[in-house]
């Protein structure tokens, strides 16, 4: 049984995010200590509320260095909503405040007021939205082309690289990164532990790696 600790930087819906690595088959440690981290087969980085905040919170506990640290081991990393808002050195949430891990090129931006057509976009853009595939990885494979997953979110992920971008999803004509991936590294915007059958399924085989 693989081991993952799921990082406690004090903003992330820590609960069912280990409930649902749980039920798919891991030993899952909830833990703020970077030693904690330094051990685990296995990272995952969830995420929920405002990057500014979230980057000088991971900052305060050192725990930015050892998910750096854990990255360039090789070892698999996951990282959900908020976490793969993180990877990349600048939001449009947080102008001139504190940067990113930076682990990613890009930067994160703000859904627009307006779609291209011109009608109001609700944001944020909260519910189920389908997926498609970017690029083949280990976890992209196993999602079906136009599969639904949960997203909540105000902001997206625009990597300057194409290939980063493993599935993309559309909302209101704006067309946005729902999972990255390079390397070891993993991060979805959509929530796996809510997304139910699917989102078990892609943890599982996150798990596999």
């Amino acid at each position: 049984m693989k081991r993952v600790t799921v990082v406690d930087y004090g903003m992330g819906n820590l609960g069912s995010v280990a409930k649902a690595l749980e039920r798919s088959g891991a030993r899952v440690t909830v833990s703020p200590a970077p030693e904690e981290a330094a051990r685990a087969e296995a990272l995952v980085l969830p995420g929920v509320g405002a990057f500014g905040d979230a980057a000088r919170a991971l900052r305060e506990r050192g725990v930015d260095e050892a998910v750096k640290d854990f990255i360039a081991s090789g070892r698999p990393f996951l990282g959900i909503c908020l976490g793969l808002q993180l990877l990349f050195p600048e939001s449009e949430e947080a102008p001139g405040g504190p940067p990113g891990l930076g682990l990613l090129e890009g930067r994160v931006r703000r859904f627009p007021e307006a779609g291209p057509d011109g009608r109001r976009l609700k944001v944020p853009h909260i519910g189920w939205n389908q997926v498609w595939k970017g690029r083949e990885t280990p976890l992209s494979r196993r999602v079906a082309e136009g599969q639904y997953f949960y997203f909540v979110h105000s902001y997206y992920a625009a990597p300057e690289e194409e290939e980063v971008t493993a599935l993309w999803c559309e909302y209101g004509g704006v067309r946005f990164c729902a999972m990255a991936a390079r390397g070891n590294v993993y991060a979805t915007q959509f929530h796996p532990e809510k997304s139910q059958r699917e989102g078990l399924a892609l943890l599982s085989a996150f798990l596999e790696l």
